[in-house]
């Protein structure tokens, strides 16, 4: 949908207006200092709002000792502080878990920007307040404008205190209303000097430094234009929400450019400002070089000023490119950039005066975009000015040392026999090979003692350090640049190589996890592979948690660990609830030893988990490498366990889908061919007894083959049926015994003739047909149900036949009739459960679909086969089935072989 479009209401404006409807209210009375009269302000609008009847509640209230303050809060209901141990002693501070469990309509929380003590739930008040939210509580509290985080800097500069306690420009983004509570500085002053904002001796101190009429009044300036740019964003996202029809020009976008330098976090605050003031939506980008390695101070500075970038709003990019400038300038393009923002010290690197700097080459290049260039200030001008490599270990400065005393070695063996006019050639190589092996140092170290050693022997006069021809001394000049080049060339093609070795062993482990993960169908294995994967690439104890029915319980950890402390599954919980990380390093429970991270959430997904790694007291927070690693682990991991959770949904489905079609095929088998019999049998019974006497003897006996006939049937399905549920679980018990084949088809002849088959039987078999170890009452009912289905669908007159013989060692009892046979489509069905067919076709026996599924299962449990032909071998038409039995070595006695028709 274009922003034009008058009729229509951004889809944005409405999600977020639907967010705001699951989480409580916040309201921010914001002052420009101690003293206006905030607090105050609350609790009366508190009383109001108790007076009209709503649930109000005191959750902690600030009174500092002033008597209006007091009598406002005597009749609110009050939560009892918590007392929290912290050296020694108890210290009062606001019971988040009350809050919770007593859920008032409004909760009132003074000071935003109180810090806790330490082992409180989270380290500042504002995370509190984040979690009543989350809650459904509405909240009202109190803020100071010198308490903004953006403002930080500022306020310093206004007033020459530094303000510790900051509250994060997203937590006051967050808020619904932000109401101003102002005061004229003079008025402010002497509520001061009245003793009604602090006591004596304090307040005299206070109006000495930081409560002083252009201290105030430029406080004031910064709390009304908060406010102002407030009140522009909710009147922009009303409009927007309720389609009202407006002229909507292109918004400012502003981009800072944050780098390993002490003035990092000062520019990235200047930014904010900046944003705020003109409403802008703003991005913070790191550049980083490829090869280029980062001193460890410099990387922790880099990361505190992307995290500060982070708290304050920013979205956050981290690109890599060998030409800062211009890939700022692609990015700036891309994203629609109007404005970028960067950092300048005062003192440059020597190089720098040779290349130039950032902002002369985005002054240069800059088409169409501003650029602000933040100078630095006096305790930020002696910052970083060199990127020194590590210093080199023991064995490099003695290849270093070696490898020069190899070449002057070589080089005064060779002066013997032949004039060397280039020398230096082999301290070059003595100079090259440090530098690959052992880093730029040593390197530099070869360079300085070939230079000596050049001159001391080759160079006249020999054995000296005395060089006697001006142009030998241009000479050694140019062979120490030419070595130092060298070495810092060949240390800095070493370094990049080691790091593309690493990010390829990264990047190798990633895909290889990946793949392994594709692998893996359970949720316990995906889990266990997380966890050791985890371990071996962060080296420290990792841990997966997966949800049940909302319940974390330990999915796998390595090394194996079945149990977490209460504080850890704590956190873990407030992780998972949240979908925010938990536990050590983050702002919620910190004095964890674990750190959690969500699994799954992102793109409103539901989540499954949590993934902990633990972090000892000695050992340092995950860098930006380690973080990023970790996330992809996280990403990859629940992607792999939705999979499988996806995976068992469908099979469960799949299998439920099947049992109700086997249990309606079943039932509708059952409650047609159960019911044919039955009447059969209910009629017949009913006759005898109505009219036993009158009816003829012959009738009588004819109605008693009936019923005997059709209780067989009924027997006949009830053991089909319970053969299938043995057969199925694997209950089903062979008494084998020796069986002949030829009384086994005969009995099966037999079975159906007295059942009213008028088909024409004809039994054969081979002389001296071998006996077969097999379960009679079985295999009798395997083969009935064969010679049933042919009954049934062969035709009245019909010709079935019945063979047995002898093929490759295996037993073979045939039937074959000549029948319509099966149709191609049905054939390779015909053996499956509940396969029927209409006249001509199908399964037969008891014409609940379960005859020949039957023998197959018996035959097989026999260790034998089946298979079924149409039309039968040598016919045009007709059904033939064999069912094959192995033969087991004969008993001493063989019976003769019998034949019958």
């Amino acid at each position: 949908m274009s922003i034009d479009d008058p009729s229509r209401a951004d889809p944005e404006a409405l999600l977020a207006a639907a967010e705001r409807e699951t989480r409580g209210r916040l309201r921010i009375y914001l002052g420009a200092a101690p003293g206006v009269g905030k607090t105050y302000a609350m609790l009366s609008a508190a009383r109001a709002v108790k007076a009209s009847g709503g649930d109000v509640v005191a959750g902690i209230v600030e009174t500092h000792g002033r008597a209006e303050t007091e009598a406002l809060v005597a009749d609110l209901e009050m939560l009892p502080r918590k007392g929290v141990p912290y050296r020694g002693r108890l210290v009062p501070e606001f019971d988040l878990e009350a809050a919770l469990v007593r859920r008032p309509g409004l909760l009132l929380v003074d000071e935003y920007a109180h810090s806790n003590v330490d082992g409180s739930r989270h380290p500042k008040r504002w995370q509190d307040v984040q979690e009543l939210l989350a809650a459904g509580i509405d909240v009202w509290t109190t803020l100071n404008i010198q308490h903004v985080e953006s403002l930080n800097d500022v306020v310093q500069r206004i007033t020459g205190v530094r303000v510790r306690e900051t509250v994060p420009d997203t937590a006051l983004q967050k808020a619904d209303e932000m109401i101003l509570v102002d005061l004229p500085s003079d008025e402010l002053i002497k509520r001061l000097a009245d003793g009604k904002v602090y006591i004596e001796d304090t307040a005299t101190r206070a109006v000495q430094s930081f409560f002083k009429p252009s201290n105030l009044t430029a406080l004031r300036e910064l709390a009304l234009r908060r406010v102002a740019a407030r009140v522009d964003s909710d009147l922009v996202e009303r409009m927007q929400g309720s389609a009202i029809k407006g002229p909507w020009a292109a918004g400012e976008r502003l981009l800072v450019c944050v780098g390993p330098d002490i003035a990092a976090e000062r520019v990235v605050r200047e930014a904010k400002r900046l944003a705020d003031l003109m409403g802008a939506t703003w991005f913070a980008v790191t550049v980083e070089r490829p090869g280029h390695v980062m001193s460890g101070p410099d990387r922790k500075r880099l990361e505190a000023g992307m995290r500060l970038a982070q708290t304050l709003g920013a979205e956050t990019r981290s690109l890599v490119a060998p030409d800062v400038a211009a890939e700022l300038l692609r990015f700036a393009r891309f994203e629609n950039i109007t404005q970028i923002i960067i950092g300048k010290a005062r003192r440059r690197r020597p190089v720098a005066w040779l290349r130039g700097s950032l902002a002369d080459a985005l002054v240069t290049a800059a088409d169409g975009v501003a650029v602000h260039v933040v100078t630095a200030e006096a305790d930020e001008a002696g910052g970083r000015r060199f990127d020194l490599p590590p210093l080199g270990t023991l064995p490099g400065y003695a290849a270093a040392t070696l490898g020069v005393a190899i070449a002057t070695g070589v080089g005064l063996f060779l002066s013997r026999f032949v004039a060397l006019p280039n020398v230096s050639m082999l301290y070059l190589l003595a100079v090259l090979l440090p530098a690959l092996l052992y880093g730029v140092w040593p390197a530099i170290a070869a360079s300085a003692l070939s230079f000596l050693a050049y001159n001391f022997f080759f160079i006249d006069p020999v054995d000296t350090f005395t060089v006697a021809r001006p142009h030998e001394l241009l000479a050694l000049l140019v062979f120490l640049i030419v070595a130092v080049l060298i070495s810092a060339l060949a240390g800095r093609a070493r370094e990049q190589t080691r790091i593309a070795a690493q990010r390829m062993r990264a990047t190798r482990r990633l895909y290889e996890f990946s793949r392994k993960l594709s692998a893996l169908a359970d949720r316990g294995a995906v889990a266990e592979a997380a966890a050791v994967e985890l371990h071996a690439t962060l080296g420290r104890p990792s841990v997966i948690l997966l949800s049940d029915q909302g319940a974390l319980s330990i999915g796998a950890a390595w090394p194996p660990e079945d149990r977490l402390d209460t504080a850890s599954m704590t956190a873990a919980a407030w992780a998972f609830d949240h979908g925010e990380p938990a536990g050590a390093g983050t702002g919620t429970l910190p004095s964890v030893a674990w750190l959690f991270r969500p699994l799954g959430g992102s793109e409103g997904g539901a989540r499954i988990g949590v993934v902990g790694v633990e972090r000892s007291l000695d050992s340092p927070l995950l860098d930006t490498e380690s973080e990023r690693i970790v996330g992809s682990l996280c990403d990859q991991t629940a992607a792999a366990l939705v999979r499988t959770m996806l995976s068992a949904e469908v099979t469960r489905a799949r299998t439920a889908a099947e049992t109700e079609r086997v249990r309606n095929i079943l039932l509708a088998s059952i409650s047609h061919d159960f019911r044919t019999p039955l009447a059969s049998i209910l009629g017949a019974a009913t006759s005898l007894i109505d009219y036993g006497p009158e009816i003829p003897a012959a009738t009588r006996r004819d109605l008693l083959l009936q019923m005997r006939e059709e209780a067989e049937n009924l027997d006949q399905m009830v053991r089909n049926l319970l053969s299938m549920t043995r057969l199925e679980s694997g209950a089903l018990e062979l008494h084998q015994d020796w069986v002949d084949v030829v009384e086994l088809m005969n009995r099966a002849v037999s079975a159906v003739r007295r059942r009213g088959a008028t088909q024409r039987f004809v039994v054969t078999s081979a002389p001296s047909l071998p006996l077969v170890k097999a379960d009679q009452s079985l295999m009798d009912q395997a083969l009935g149900n064969v010679v049933a289905n042919a009954v049934r669908y062969a035709g009245r007159e019909a010709r079935i036949g019945l063979s047995a013989t002898v093929i490759d060692g295996q037993l073979v009892i045939a039937v074959t009739d000549d029948g319509p046979g099966i149709p191609a489509e049905a054939l390779p069905h015909v053996f499956e459960k509940f396969v029927r067919a209409s006249r001509g076709t199908g399964d037969g026996g008891d014409g609940s679909g379960l005859g020949l599924a039957i023998t197959r299962g018996i035959v097989e449990a026999h260790g034998g086969s089946v298979s079924a032909r149409s039309p039968a071998p040598g016919q045009r038409n007709g059904t033939r089935v064999a069912l094959r039995l192995p033969l087991a070595p004969q008993p001493e006695t063989e019976p003769a072989a019998e034949e019958g028709a």
